[in-house]
């Protein structure tokens, strides 16, 4: 899966300091703002590589992702080109990462070598304790014999994200299982009610827009509102994501219930994977746990996508078109 997510100059500066300086041992970079952005350097205190690994322990925390390329080997001149394959690039995701950060970081490392010259390169890692970068977790890597090289094991790599997400799934509280187990959402104050009462029959709202809140994986009420075919895209922001449940005044007083995602193109990159990832859970909920009957689940960039026209094309009895027996023509003629 690739994110979209590009390296800042800044770090394209940075990585180049890195190939031609003896004094830095490597350089830390991270995800901010859909870009990929350096942290800090790690100084090269001695000529022993796993030596220096000592320096990474201050920055490796046990819930937070983080991207770190190491020297190899010491740097014996400025010639950048001769750096070729002597650093290390290593995609630590620890276990207490937040289930998403997780999935953005493994999505975007193959990014992050591309766009650095993955030539620079000539061993990848992907490992999820900070115990594996020191000393002594680093003599036991090399002792397997470099078995584990996360370019060329994308299944391993990608089973450990979705092991994680299942761990998660054991939560309690406010979070709602859905999906089989794999997949949970934090459901706040409102939301429920709301969508359940878009099942009975009255004279009350029939759109429900619901939000999530990024830092915290939050579905939220956006708002109630009564709408018709030709007010409902007014009524969904422009600028991010939504979903939307809408109980359509159909002519027959049928009352079809519309599940709605938009997605528009100007909202974040990081928001649109995980409406993408999510989208599914929701109506699962909707439909198993609140029992809100869906008739049909329509997807748009722009809310103006969904207009009176459209959500009656959804209604409209499909023509059943016919063809007659037609003779085969005959060969060389057209």
């Amino acid at each position: 899966m690739q994110s979209g997510i590009t390296a800042s100059p800044e770090l394209h500066t940075a990585f180049q300091t890195l190939l031609s300086s003896p004094t830095q041992r490597g350089l830390l970079a991270s995800i901010s703002n859909e870009t990929l952005v350096p942290i800090t350097t790690i100084p090269s205190t001695s000529s022993n590589f796993t030596a220096d690994l000592a320096n990474l322990a201050p920055h490796l925390k046990p819930d937070a992702a983080l991207y770190i390329l190491l020297r190899r080997s010491p740097s014996t001149t400025s010639s950048p080109s001769s750096a070729t394959a002597t650093f290390v690039a290593i995609t630590y995701i620890p276990d207490r990462a937040p289930v998403r950060q997780k999935t953005l970081f493994a999505s975007t490392r193959l990014t992050l070598l591309r766009e650095l010259g993955s030539e620079n390169f000539g061993e990848s890692l992907f490992v999820t304790e900070a115990e594996e970068l020191s000393e002594a977790g680093w003599k036991r890597h090399e002792a397997h014999g470099n078995a584990e090289r996360p370019l060329t094991e994308e299944e391993r790599n990608l089973e450990g994200i979705k092991e994680a997400e299942a761990r998660e799934a054991g939560g309690t509280g406010g979070r709602k299982r859905v999906g089989g187990g794999h997949l949970q959402i934090n459901v706040g104050d409102g939301v429920e009610e709301a969508v359940r009462g878009l099942g009975e029959e009255g004279e009350g709202d029939n759109l429900v827009v619901l939000k999530i809140d990024i830092p915290t994986e939050t579905l939220y009420l956006d708002s109630t509102t009564t709408a018709t075919p030709s007010t409902l895209s007014s009524s969904i922001s422009s600028t991010e994501p939504r979903y939307s449940f809408y109980r359509h005044p159909a002519p027959d007083s049928s009352s079809p219930i519309l599940f709605i995602y938009t997605c528009p193109p100007s909202s974040k990159i990081k928001d649109r994977m995980i409406y993408a990832a999510t989208k599914n859970a929701v109506t699962v909920l909707a439909e198993k746990d609140w029992g809100l009957p869906i008739a049909r689940k329509l997807e748009a960039s722009e809310p103006e996508e969904i207009s009176a026209e459209s959500i009656e094309a959804e209604f409209r009895p499909k023509e059943e078109v016919k063809s007659g027996f037609a003779r085969p023509k005959r060969p060389g003629r057209r």
